[in-house]
């Protein structure tokens, strides 16, 4: 099979995507949909036999008649199979045939046959899980995609593949049990992982297969869940193992370290190696494990080649002590070859010597956290170093680790030992399961010295380990010191040397001899050299060692010549083994020539100095002199389970020889190590048991406490696993058939002491061995029994019944007094639960239950004896729940009461609740609801305090949460779950009866009351406080079932016992709020989910909000006259049940409100209450974001429900009130429309954008309203709007004294103070708007009530304000907006912007293309229209969303202001974007034939005019289009006004230049000059003239002769203004761009003389007197030439010059300019201070102010009366309009991104320091100043001619 393995990222993800999901779903077809449940229910009407629904395994087309189509993975139903025919009946949802070859069959089981019948498969459970799982992550998987999780999808696309990998092994049918278990493991594990990852529900499972939750109780559902929460391990292990309540202590989990040597890269050595591995604690300074050895050859490969890869070791039983300790792996090399490496000449080259070369370590510590989180082996690479002193060769390593530079020498390369290492947990056969790859490997076990942390009975060990210390040798005359081998045998009592038993490490085959590395020239050498002597058990006793010393001769022959001996027994004669200690052992000096064939001659002699002491007579004739100054130093260290050291010991097994010391001998068992006594545990107890039986009087007492302290001894985790010897013991080889008298005798007497004595340590371990005592007993009697036939049973019976008695007695003791009663009390209740099995075999289960209740009855009932106790006490109950004594019904009956009654103690105290949960859950485990005796007594004494419990422990959680902002976690996590799972339990099991019986136990409705509100409160608690997670969705359903039965149990009795002259508002209120919260649980919205989820829960458990609505109506009806009480209250509530998309839920709701409004206007007359409310209800469900994310099918279903719905219309046309009521519907339908649509505004990131149409007669809500749009504008800085808004509020205040009442941020105050504020608060945010022009009004309105009011203080601060506001107008810079139209088009897109068209005020800078992008960002799914034209209809309707932005221009309403001569520009530019209504957009078409020479000649405009329904700005950016208006401009009236355009635009610009001459980049005015001069040269207005004043079109076009004069008037208007700004350029042009200057002259030469004119004698006369005095202005000499610059710019202004443009469309309809911040200069720029204006200018500033004062205005400095006569010149008039105001241009906005980007590719070839933005300057009167000249010209620079404003229709 192929897989999709990717993805492309070169711009086609969409197509690559779908390839990877055809890819991978080719593999999933058949293996996700194998088994669709979804099909088991399809309608089957008759068939011969039926299979389980069959996977579709191969693709079939249906291609022949009646064949039925089938795609791979398809699910069919097999009807009927026709013989001998290769087609076969099938049905899906169609029937029809198809070849029987193209499916799969499977096997099922059919239930419930017929049309809703259920098919399982006949598989294995899991399988059946993985598939369905399976098929849900397909869809998940994808959308994971869509959402740019990629990480994610592609690693649950690798789980996945797995998934199925393991799903393929499992059906196989090839795995053995425990692979399968295994299989099952990793898959559950990948299944839940999955599940947590994508949000899924969590599985809770049993064996690993999903649990029925109506098979098991509510707690252990709990309980699977909690510990599925926790881990997949947990879950995978409900039922095995988990202990509880403390039984038993946890066995250790041990440790084991993997070592596997790689390679040995020291290749300097060229001799055979020994490399030993061992674990070795710095802290304590010992080795603390077994040697691996591995041999090497000199090339550094395995000896042994059949050891190729496998030099590998496991050091076992690593306790988590050990992990703690200090630990190096130290890896020791030794070399067997030359006694010197690099000299040959020291002994022969065929004498090999073991020679100390290298070593090397390893800290734990740097290592131990790598390889624990790793499950794989890593590499490390240990260094090899040298010692520089062979006598330090035994510390070596610890100078390594303690960085002892100076003792040793570290290696020349990083090279040395490779090693990888793993660490395995587990007992050795799990390790041995889970990896069966290492032990294939055969890995070397290497275990501890010494026994592991756990003993494990059956592990049988014999080592004795023997570390050869060190040596003092004499020199013997020699002048240099010895080399000294030592030479070691095990040799057993008849001389004979024992075989193979001497271990160097594991890993190699045992040796028979032993030979020590020699140290050179060293008569004191120290070896600690660990030596293994696995001697057999029968060969122990009578062995010895013997030691042989030689000296190592480096001369020629390389003679060993033998020189001393020595030797040790390895037992006593006592029988004890030798003792783990250091050993000095003497040296006998002997020859080359001594044999040792007659060993009885050393034998004789003392080994060491205590054997000396012991054997001082010695002859000193014997063959052997010792040798006084030569030692031996060893140590030895016994591992056995069968040798013991211990003299003590060995005395209690042989006490026979000794009676007369039995007492002495027992009362030392006590000191013997526990080691020892589980070595011969059986030998001990026989032993004990053969001394009471021969002296039970006398000994009976100390065999008691030896038997106890053997008992207590097995309590110890280490020795824990000899229990199962001691059982093995008592049931197959105890033979003490006396013994219970004895043991019965002395624990009562015991017990009756407890009272007397004062110090109880015996009587508490007695106590403790309760279980084991009462085993030998019942064992004893057992045996007894049988060998008397049953003797003395009534005499057994009594002496149980008097122990039993003084138990009772023990614990009904009062200890508060007395500590160490406690403790014996303590160990007595530990240990009592332990006996009933014991007592099970020789009594009855109703005799053992009430010696159990006797016992538990005599515990104090109180809960004040001590916390301590009350623990002990409940967890000894909670160990009776959970013994299989309790498991017995009969048992039950007897017990269940006394139990009961300890919980209702606690619970009622509220002590020790989490053990009383636990008992609790243990009892539901065990009762089924069948047993109704058993929950009668349950709910009798539990019901009511657990719904006390529950309540009070949910105030405590919400009171912390309330405190600290979280829940207590153990409130929460663990009670409170515990005791919702035991109540759910309970009521669960509870039937009608136990009901019926519950409610008329109570004695009065006080109680009853009592009791329905603490159970109504805790199930609302269960809903709100969210108790169980949310992917607990099985528990979640389980207690919505649970909750919605109980509810229809007590609603009877809530109906009959509270209504009519007993009703009682809360209870029904109570019940009601149930209700409404369990219909509107999220884990009940059934639509919310996938429909495989959807049809298994609706399959379980039914619409569950439905059967709660049916009881809400049913008790709604029963109300009767008491509804009233209920209006308006619940009106809100039930208004949110109808928002449930259910419609029978909405259905049955319907008649409720209908009830409401009827009871209302019953009672008032009208139905205002209703009304408000329902209002109200609408505005909060939509604030605190109720409802579901489809906001449309919503208002869909309300509209149908209070709209066109027949049932309540109808209704309501039937009352009187007909007519109110159906306003009241329609007003709400409208206000929830508006509603919703405000609630799509709040989604996204962007809202500020989005038109708020909500309108809402209700005046709070209104203003409430108004508020949340002011808050939304100012957190997106918009701050016109923001004021706008507030505007709202205010106009519905007035200047009146009313007082007002707190409301949202407002304090109670007076209607004039509210006002004042809000009027203040809107002036502000018109101030950070820069809309000083809107503030002014309202400061005008405030300093008229200051003044009314004598407020003078405030009047000046608010006329400072308004002034103020005049001087920001003036002087600061402002950006006129852009505005952009936009049509939402296409059914995808809400109601209020669905087929509607916007025109939106832009931000500041911002352009179309950012602005599309973020339309296009607000909306991702939208698809942009690359046109402006009209949607049609498709697009209208089609199921979509589409996009239409381009920008307009606004039609500015105040033309009076604009058209104003003394308005400065800076005013002009605030009325021409502001207070606007009208919009226009230009489109231009050809008319007609197109002319292909010039195509201006039919090139018409189409001239939209949008209207809005409100003026921008106001309290939104942007405005529906009211209507639209279209007219035709023709291209003589297009060319008019392009070249008007142009030429205001460069007026503009040349003067702003005039104005900031001495700052810098002149590179704009370069650009616009070159512009239009290049396009006139190369057509340019030449078009113009072509097209319009040919005299075919003057003759065919008669009626436009005036519009052909102006056009020709502002061509030569062009010119003169080409000519100035020339002139301008002169002065300001850097040295480097004089070579554009001359271009620009240039061409400026040939655009005047492509022109002709109907006076062409003045154009040429005059031509060379222009061109040549500006030739003459490139150099700096003729810059002062005053007479020069004069004839210019005479000649440039000469009204009689005029001439004839040229079309050029590219430039002259091209309006670029500058950003307005480069443009703009207004009138703060000639201040006095101005940085704008220098200096040496100032003294010309008088000829600035020549403007009159307005006849309105008085004198003042802004206007001084200066003029002549008081009258200014229209030149003067002009001047000061064009320095105060010059125009703001703004982009084209119309301007098609290609075009501007080849525009501005052009630009930034010119001027790369130039950025440009498109601009349209407005029409007006225009004159040119050029103050800079003044300096150089004594005359004023002539004026371009004033001209009236021609005002060009907005048609």
């Amino acid at each position: 099979m192929s897989w999709g393995r990717g993805f492309l990222t070169n711009g086609r993800q969409g197509e690559c995507l779908a390839k990877s999901f055809h890819s991978f779903h080719s593999v999933l077809c058949f293996i996700l949909n194998a088994f669709s449940p979804n099909s088991f229910s399809t309608p089957l009407t008759s068939f011969s036999f039926v299979f389980s629904p069959s996977p579709v395994v191969c693709s079939f087309r249906g291609s022949v008649s009646h064949g039925l189509t089938l795609e791979l993975g398809e699910t069919v139903h097999i009807l009927e199979k026709c013989e001998g025919k290769s087609f076969s009946g099938s049905i899906v949802k169609l029937n029809g045939i198809f070849p029987a070859g193209y499916i799969h069959l499977k096997k099922a089981v059919v239930t419930n046959r017929g049309q809703y019948e259920t098919v399982v498969p006949l598989e294995d459970p899991i399988i059946t899980e993985v598939t369905s799982t399976l098929q849900e992550w397909s869809v998940l998987w994808k959308q994971l995609y869509v959402k740019h999780k990629v990480d994610l999808f592609y690693k649950l696309r690798h789980v996945m593949n797995e998934l199925i990998d393991l799903r393929r092994q499992l059906l196989s049918g090839h795995l053995t049990q425990d692979q399968v278990r295994e299989v099952k493991r990793h898959i559950t594990v990948r299944l839940d992982w999955g599940n947590e990852h994508l949000g899924l529900d969590l599985v809770p499972r049993k064996e690993f297969e999903m649990v029925d939750a109506d098979q098991i109780s509510v707690s252990d559902l709990y309980k699977m869940h909690l510990s599925s929460r926790h881990s997949v391990q947990q879950s995978t292990s409900q039922d095995g193992g988990r202990q509880r309540h403390g039984d038993s202590c946890r066995m250790p989990v041990p440790h084991h370290l993997f070592v596997n040597l790689k390679s040995f890269t020291y290749n300097t050595i060229g001799e055979d190696t020994d490399i030993f591995f061992s674990l070795y604690d710095l802290r304590e300074g010992k080795q603390i494990s077994e040697k691996f050895m591995v041999k090497l050859n000199k090339n550094g490969g395995p000896k042994n080649p059949e050891k190729v890869d496998r030099l590998c070791a496991l050091f076992t039983d690593l306790s988590n002590k050990d992990m703690k300790r200090d630990l190096y792996i130290v890896s020791q090399v030794i070399r067997t070859g030359r006694m010197l490496l690099n000299d040959s000449k020291k002994g022969p080259p065929h004498v090999q010597y073991r020679r100390p070369y290298g070593c090397a370590v390893l800290a734990m510590s740097d290592v131990l956290q790598t390889i624990s989180e790793l499950k794989e082996e890593k590499d490390f690479v240990l260094k090899v170093y040298t010692c520089n002193n062979e006598n330090e060769w035994y510390q070596i390593h610890e100078n390594i680790i303690r960085k002892s530079s100076t003792k040793y020498t570290a290696p020349s390369t990083n090279y040395g030992l490779i090693i990888s290492l793993q660490l395995l947990r587990g007992d050795m056969e799990q390790v041995r399961k889970e990896n069966p790859i290492i032990f294939n490997r055969g890995v070397a076990i290497t275990r501890k010295l010494g026994f592991p942390d756990v003993i494990m009975p059956g592990d049988i060990r014999n080592d004795l380990y023997l570390t050869l210390e060190r040596g003092d040798f004499e020199r013997g005359g020699k002048s240099v010191q010895k080399n000294i081998e030592v030479t070691m045998y095990v040799l057993y009592a008849d001389g004979e040397i024992l075989k193979e038993c001497i271990s160097l490490g594991s890993g190699e085959h045992n040796i028979s001899e032993y030979r020590s590395f020699v140290l050179y020239h060293n008569n004191s050498p120290r070896w600690s050299e660990v030596i293994k002597l696995p001697i057999p058990i029968d060969r122990f006793r009578g062995s010895h060692l013997r030691f042989e010393f030689r000296h190592c001769s480096t001369k020629d022959k390389g003679e060993k010549k033998l020189f001393g001996f020595a030797f040790t027994p390895l037992m006593r004669e006592d029988g004890t083994t030798l003792s783990d200690e250091s050993h000095e052992l003497y040296v006998y000096k002997c020859d080359e020539n001594t044999t040792f064939s007659n060993h009885a001659l050393y034998l004789g002699l003392p080994c060491c100095k205590d054997d000396f002491n012991g054997c001082p007579n010695i002859p000193s004739s014997l063959i052997f002199q010792r040798s006084t100054k030569e030692t031996l130093w060893i140590s030895t260290q016994l591992s056995s389970t069968k040798l013991t050291q211990n003299v003590d010991l060995l005395a209690l097994l042989k006490w026979k020889a000794h009676p007369d010391r039995v007492m002495d001998i027992l009362g030392r068992l006590r000191h013997v190590c526990g080691e020892e006594i589980v070595k011969f545990l059986q030998d001990i107890l026989d032993t004990l048991f053969s001394i009471l039986d021969d002296n039970t009087d006398k000994y009976g007492p100390l065999v008691f406490q030896s038997l106890v302290f053997i008992i207590n001894l097995l309590r110890d985790s280490k020795f824990y696993h000899f229990r199962p010897v001691m059982d093995t013991y008592i049931q197959k080889h105890f033979a003490g058939a006396l013994a219970y008298k004895e043991l019965i005798r002395c624990l009562k007497w015991y017990m009756d002491r407890s009272a007397e004595v004062v110090r109880q340590d015996h009587i508490q371990e007695a106590m403790r061995a309760l279980e084991y005592l009462f085993k030998f007993i019942i064992q004893s009697r057992i045996l007894y029994s049988r060998a008397t036939c049953g003797m003395e049973e009534d005499q057994f019976r009594a002496s149980i019944q008097e122990l039993f008695q003084s138990i009772r007695f023990v614990l009904s003791l009062d200890s508060r007094s007395s500590e160490t009663l406690i403790f014996t009390q303590a160990a007595l209740l530990n240990s009592f639960p332990a006996i009933f099995d014991e007592l099970l075999q020789m009594f009855t289960v109703q005799e053992v239950a009430e010696f159990v209740r006797g016992t538990l009855g005599s515990m104090p009932s109180t809960v004040h004896i001590g916390q301590s106790m009350d623990v002990v006490k409940l967890q000894s109950i909670a160990r009776t729940v959970d013994s299989r004594l309790f498991s017995f019904p009969e048992s039950r009956r007897i017990l269940l009461p006394v139990v009961l009654h300890h919980i209702h103690l606690h619970l009622r105290q509220q002590k020790e609740l989490l053990i009383c949960s636990g008992i609790l859950s243990s009892i539901f485990s065990i009762i089924k609801s069948s047993s109704l005796e058993e929950v009668e007594m349950m709910v009798e004494s539990l019901l009511d305090v657990l719904l006390q419990t529950l309540l009070a422990i949910m105030s405590k959680s919400q009171s912390q949460e309330a405190v600290r902002g979280q829940r207590c976690p153990q409130c929460t996590a663990e009670i409170t779950g515990e005791y919702v799972s035991c109540l759910l339990s309970l009521l669960r099991q509870m039937s009608d009866i136990h009901f019926q019986h519950l409610l008329d136990n109570f004695q009065s409705k006080e109680e009853l009351k009592e009791f329905l509100l603490k159970i109504f409160c805790v199930f609302r608690n269960l809903m709100k406080l969210s108790i169980f997670p949310r992917d607990w969705n099985v528990m979640r359903l389980l207690t919505s079932n649970i909750i919605v039965s109980t509810t229809q149990y007590l609603s009877p009795a809530l109906h009959k016992s509270f209504t009519d002259a007993d009703f009682d508002f809360k209870v029904w209120n109570s019940y009601f709020s149930l209700a409404v919260l369990f219909i509107n649980q999220p884990s009940l919205q059934l639509e919310t989910l996938t429909p495989a989820k959807r049809k298994k829960v609706f399959d379980k458990y039914g619409d569950m909000r439905v059967m709660m609505a049916y009881e809400l109506f049913s008790m709604w009806q029963n109300l009767g006259e008491n509804k009233i009480h209920f209006i308006p209250g619940m009106i809100g509530p039930f208004l949110g049940v109808t928002l449930v998309p259910q419609n029978e839920v909405r259905n049955i709701m319907i008649p409720i409100f209908h009830d409401m409004m009827d009871w209302e206007q019953r009672k008032n007359g009208n139905f205002k209450q209703v009304e408000a409310e329902l209002i109200d209800k609408l505005d909060s469900l939509v604030s605190e974001g109720k409802g579901d994310e489809n906001y449309r099918e919503l208002f869909s279903l309300l509209t149908q429900l209070f709209g066109p719905y027949p049932s309540l219309l109808e209704k309501i046309e039937q009352e009187t009130w007909r007519e109110t009521g159906v306003s009241f519907v329609t007003s709400v339908t409208r206000l929830m429309e508006r509603l919703l649509d405000y609630r799509d505004c709040m989604k996204g990131d962007e809202t500020e954008n989005k038109k708020i149409g909500c309108t809402i007669n209700k005046e709070e809500m209104y203003i409430r309203y108004i508020h949340k749009l002011c808050e939304m504008h100012l957190q997106a800085e918009n701050y016109t709007e923001a004021a706008f808004t507030l505007l709202l509020y205010w106009e519905l205040l007035h200047w009146e004294e009313r007082p007002l009442r707190e409301f949202l941020h407002y304090p109670a105050q007076s209607e004039w103070h509210r006002k004042e504020g809000l009027c203040r608060k809107v002036i502000h945010y018109f101030n950070k708007g820069k809309c000083w022009e809107y503030g002014i009004p309202l400061c005008r309105e405030l300093a008229f009530q200051y003044e009314s009011l004598y407020d003078y203080q405030s009047l000046s601060w608010i006329r400072k304000m308004e002034a103020a506001y005049y001087d920001n107008i003036m002087e600061q810079q402002r950006l006129e907006p852009e505005f952009f139209r936009v049509g939402f088009y296409g059914r995808k897109f809400p109601f209020f912007l669905r087929n509607k068209e916007f025109v939106c005020r832009g931000h500041d800078y911002e352009r179309l293309e950012a602005f599309q992008q973020r339309m296009v960002g607000e909306f991702p799914q939208a698809i942009a229209m690359q046109h402006p034209n009209q949607p049609d209809e498709g697009i209208l309707q089609g199921d979509a969303q589409y996009l239409q932005i381009y920008a307009v221009t606004p039609v500015s309403e105040n033309m009076e202001v604009l058209q104003m001569d003394r308005v400065p520009d800076r005013i002009k530019s605030f009325y021409r974007v502001n207070n606007v209504r009208r919009f226009r957009y230009d489109r231009p078409f050809h008319k007609g034939p197109k002319d292909k020479d010039n195509e201006f000649k039919s090139l018409w405009i189409e001239r939209t005019t949008l209207i809005l329904t409100h003026p921008l700005p106001g309290i939104s950016r942007w405005f529906e289009v009211d209507k639209r208006e279209l007219v035709e401009v023709s291209p003589l009236e297009n060319a008019i006004y392009v070249v008007e355009n142009k030429n205001q635009e460069l007026r503009t610009l040349i003067s702003q230049y005039q104005h900031k001459q001495l700052h810098g980049n002149i590179n704009l005015l370069s650009m616009c000059l070159n512009g239009v001069i290049d396009a006139a040269v190369n057509g340019g207005i030449a078009r113009y003239q072509e097209a319009f004043f040919d005299k075919e079109y003057i003759s065919s076009h008669p009626e436009d002769t005036e519009k052909i004069t102006q056009l020709k008037d502002l061509m030569q208007e062009q010119v003169h203004v080409l000519g100035v700004g020339l002139v301008v350029h002169e002065k300001l042009v850097h040295p480097e761009m004089r070579p554009l200057h001359k271009k620009l002259i240039d061409q400026f030469q040939m655009m005047r003389s492509s022109l002709c004119h109907v006076r062409p004698h003045i154009f040429s006369r005059n031509l060379l007197e222009i061109v040549h005095p500006l030739q003459t202005l490139r150099t700096p000499n003729h810059l002062h030439n005053k007479n020069t610059v004069s004839k210019l710019l005479k000649y440039c202004f000469s009204p009689n010059v005029s001439f004839q443009p040229s079309p050029s469309s590219s430039s002259l309809s091209s309006t670029h300019s500058a950003p307005s911040q480069m443009i703009n200069s207004g009138h703060g720029s000639i201040r006095v201070g101005s940085p704008s204006l220098p200096d040496r200018y100032r003294h010309n500033r008088e000829m600035l102010m020549l403007l009159p004062p307005h006849r309105d205005r008085p004198s003042s400095a802004m206007y001084p009366n200066n003029a002549e006569n008081g009258q200014p010149t229209n030149h003067q008039r002009a001047l000061y309009h064009q320095v105060i105001g010059p125009c703001k241009p703004c982009s084209d906005p119309n301007l098609s991104v290609a075009d501007k980007g080849m525009t501005g590719v052009y630009r930034r070839v010119l001027f790369p320091t130039l950025v440009l933005s498109n601009c349209v300057s407005p029409l007006g009167h225009f004159s040119m100043h050029f103050d800079a000249f003044h300096h150089q010209i004594n005359e004023l620079p002539p004026a371009l001619p004033a001209r009236s404003l021609r005002k060009v229709s907005s048609t």
